[in-house]
């Protein structure tokens, strides 16, 4: 049976002194008995001189670059044994007691592998934040969407979602996952370097009969676009390529065929860029299709070497259901 102090809490910042000033002491107090990483990527802020002189029980692994969301946990984790791993954002506060629920569905539902908690937004918290809200799912062109939001719908929280169910991936702004299976399915792809890559690694765990689940009964609130603004080119760049990659390496049949089919919709998304004045974002799509063509290549070598599962999608077209049958919500 696992307990609190099975859990470790893996924060990784890069250059965030701010952030881990002003939310650490949320995560401290809540977090009664877990063990509490902070994990750096090359920071220049002075973060760890910060951390080490204001936090001193906060245990520090400092990695030698900035390889992102994924090759810094991938690099840091190798040096953490406990069995539960928390990965959390340092722009995220924790509510009272939100350990609980998660070791409780850990130790009762026996097949959970990865767990995600009810997540508010920070800056208005009766709202669900847009990076996970109430758990994610994804339909068979690889767009992700959320209970809770749905593209830039984002609903009101009244308890609607304070259950605990299965989901298709889980939110990398707080993300738990069994030490064991996280290094058993080697990681995160660090080709990704941040954004979608927690996508691919709760696909790669279905595909291996891994079960994610969200537990509404445990709530977070995330800042949101700390290191990476929702506005960011860079951003849009990022979440259209590594979808891509997710999708070529994980979908179960007629890979082809759904690629073609998702090129047209995102070109239908860089033109409505376009037509939004906003050509910067115009040419991050176009930017992330030619760096997806460029390693087409070796993705498709992964997917040869990945396990297929079906029946992970709960719908034909997010796209079409939202944009053309107008369902905003889930």
């Amino acid at each position: 049976m696992f307990q609190t102090k099975d859990i470790a809490i893996v924060i990784l910042n890069w250059n965030g002194k701010a952030l881990l000033k002003q939310f650490l002491p949320s995560v401290i107090k809540n977090s009664e008995e877990a063990i509490i990483y902070v994990v750096d990527n090359a920071s220049t802020d002075g973060s760890l001189v910060f951390v080490s002189e204001h936090f001193p029980e906060i245990k520090i692994i400092q990695n030698t670059e900035n390889g992102g969301y994924a090759k810094g946990y991938n690099d840091a984790l190798k040096y953490i044994n406990e069995p539960l791993l928390c990965l959390l954002n340092s722009d995220v506060e924790v509510s009272e007691k939100w350990l609980e629920p998660i070791i409780t569905t850990f130790n009762t539902q026996s097949d959970t592998a990865i767990i995600q908690p009810k997540i508010l937004d920070y800056k208005q918290k009766s709202k669900f934040e847009y990076a996970g809200a109430a758990g994610g799912y994804i339909d068979k062109y690889g767009y992700p969407f959320c209970r809770g939001r749905i593209f830039d719908t984002i609903e009101t929280d009244s308890g609607q979602y304070n259950d605990t169910t299965t989901i298709f991936w889980a939110s990398g702004a707080c993300f738990f996952i069994k030490n064991s299976i996280f290094k058993s399915l080697s990681g995160f792809d660090e080709s990704y370097f941040a954004h979608m890559e927690e996508i691919d690694l709760c696909w790669r765990a279905y595909n291996n009969n891994y079960v994610t689940r969200y537990v509404g009964t445990s709530t977070v609130y995330h800042l949101g676009g700390a290191t990476l603004s929702n506005t960011s080119p860079k951003k849009t760049f990022l979440n259209f390529r590594n979808s891509l990659f997710t999708l070529v390496k994980n979908t179960d049949s007629n890979v082809f065929i759904r690629i073609f089919i998702r090129m047209l919709l995102d070109g239908i998304a860089a033109t409505r860029f376009l037509l939004q004045l906003k050509p910067q974002f115009f040419l991050a799509v176009l930017k992330a299709h030619a760096s997806f063509y460029k390693r087409l290549r070796t993705v498709l070598k992964q997917r040869k070497s990945i396990k297929k599962r079906e029946g992970y999608y709960k719908t034909n077209s997010i796209v079409w259901q939202y944009f053309i049958n107008k369902r905003t919500k889930w």
